[in-house]
């Protein structure tokens, strides 16, 4: 279908058939979520059969999105994709019609993440996305973070931020069901992946160390407002920790299902992960992965290691491109054609 209506982005993937219980309902989750993104303007789901198809319709069209379902069973692809295309046509005369309309700053949902972390990350890009989440916490934003593997170590200072027992024992009871999982597959440590080579390679030691450097995207004044399940919408406005993976394409599919339009993406050594429906900012301030990947870096803060600005000017510069983004200018990411669309599976299929 993507081939025969232009406008439209085909979304595959491989999963679905044989999930059940928590799997499953993420499953859903996260393509329903997906499909009601704001950034995305109508829908055509494709399925194999009428009832999983229809749960994922019915789910996006009570936000009232337009939204319609086909499937292969007893249709074969040739009449799927003929009823689909046209339907797909339909939907893009009517969303190029639309025209953008003014809306106050505190409608965005940001959301953030660090990949390919290295001594700078802690050091200088992360407390700029710190900066820009104090800055504009206070205006009513919607803001998340999450990666819980990535808070090993550090994750009694976030409990510290938690603005209330409540939120505080959610969040426990999150970082906690993870270190169950650990300990259920008989991992005594997370040397086999945290941090990953491309860290050690950066400079970073300990599980501990990147951490400490991974909270520093919350800044230091917000408290931590709430706490989701992945790919779970939050219900009103302030920071909010979101339990997932720290695997760049799981983690932001997983804050694009949950409703954020607007991604910031800190990274030392250089990552190019892109997604199709949440536009993903690059930032660095690795001078090294300016000069080699600089293709893919939106917003260069090389300078706060020279001195030659400082965490408000940094903050200046990624609120700038993250206004600039939401009024249409297209990433690196989106520009060189990265559009990593990656479910989270919590189980094997049965």
């Amino acid at each position: 279908m993507g081939n025969n209506v232009k406008g439209t982005l085909p979304l595959p993937h491989p999963y679905g058939r044989l999930q059940f219980g928590a799997d499953l309902e993420l499953h859903f989750r996260t393509l329903i979520g997906a499909g009601s993104n704001p950034n995305v303007a109508a829908v055509v789901v494709i399925g194999i059969e009428p009832e999983w198809t229809g749960r994922v319709v019915e789910g996006i069209a009570a936000t009232g999105k337009p939204v319609s379902g086909f499937w292969i069973e007893q249709n074969g692809d040739h009449e799927t994709v003929k009823q689909a295309s046209a339907k797909a046509k339909e939907y893009v005369h009517w969303a190029t019609s639309l025209r953008r309309e003014e809306r106050p700053i505190n409608d965005l949902w940001i959301s953030t993440k660090c990949g390919e972390s290295d001594t700078t990350s802690g050091l200088a890009s992360n407390p700029a996305v710190g900066n820009v989440f104090d800055r504009l916490h206070p205006h009513g934003l919607t803001l998340t973070f999450g990666e819980t593997s990535e808070l090993t170590g550090g994750e009694h200072l976030v409990a510290e931020r938690c603005i209330n027992d409540e939120v505080r024992e959610r969040f426990q009871f999150m970082f906690d069901r993870y270190q169950d999982m650990i300990d259920r597959h008989k991992t005594s440590d997370l040397s086999d992946s945290q941090p990953t080579k491309g860290n050690i390679a950066g400079g970073l030691t300990t599980i501990e160390e990147k951490a400490l450097g991974n909270i520093q995207k919350i800044g230091h004044t917000a408290p931590v407002d709430g706490v989701l399940d992945k790919a779970e919408e939050p219900t009103g406005p302030g920071l909010w920790f979101m339990d997932s993976s720290s695997a760049a394409a799981e983690h932001v599919t997983l804050c694009a299902a949950a409703g954020f339009t607007v991604h910031i993406f800190t990274t030392g050594q250089g990552n190019v992960v892109g997604n199709p429906i949440l536009p993903v900012i690059k930032t660095t301030a690795n001078p090294r992965t300016v000069r080699t990947m600089g293709e893919h870096i939106d917003v260069d803060i090389s300078g706060l290691l020279r001195k030659e600005m400082d965490l408000d000017d940094a903050g200046d510069a990624l609120i700038d491109m993250v206004i600039s983004t939401a009024n249409g200018r297209m990433t690196a990411a989106e520009v060189l054609g990265h559009k990593e669309f990656v479910l989270t599976r919590l189980y094997e299929s049965a």
